[in-house]
């Protein structure tokens, strides 16, 4: 098995609310592959995908039910200290819940979390130890 990721899909409890998160408070644009029933965001080389939780599970075969902490976060990370508070604040004025605000992180970084309207986590993060080409890819050292 190849070492990759093609796409990531959150399983969302209304697909139109969400799709509209998406666009709205991140600014980011569907990928034209979307549909009525899924959307697709194109981030750098992966998808995400926001897809109908209880037909996601439906198709894992596995049941939808469930809630609290769901055991990831994804992550963006920025260039510097700065670029995070300026994305907390614009996110803040757009009415994106602040589950942590940025701080200075135990393993040298800076970072805080936001959620979706789904409760997924997203990290949004200045890591001194991680380089990013000019699109913004994690490449290392």
């Amino acid at each position: 098995m190849d070492q990759r990721l093609n796409i990531i899909t959150l399983g969302v409890s209304n697909l139109k609310d969400a799709t509209l998160f998406y666009q709205e408070k991140f600014g980011w644009k569907m990928a034209s592959s979307s549909t009525e029933t899924i959307s697709f965001f194109q981030l750098n080389g992966i998808l995400l995908s926001l897809y109908p939780k209880e037909k996601l599970a439906e198709d894992a075969q596995v049941s939808h039910k469930g809630n609290g902490f769901n055991g990831f976060a994804l992550a963006y990370n920025t260039r510097t200290k700065n670029e995070v508070d300026h994305l907390f604040s614009d996110l803040e004025q757009k009415g994106v819940t602040i589950v942590k605000p940025p701080e200075d992180a135990f393993w040298g970084g800076y970072s805080g979390y936001v959620s979706d309207l789904d409760g997924n986590l997203w990290e949004i993060a200045f890591n001194p130890f991680l380089s990013l080409d000019d699109k913004g890819n994690a490449v290392e050292d």
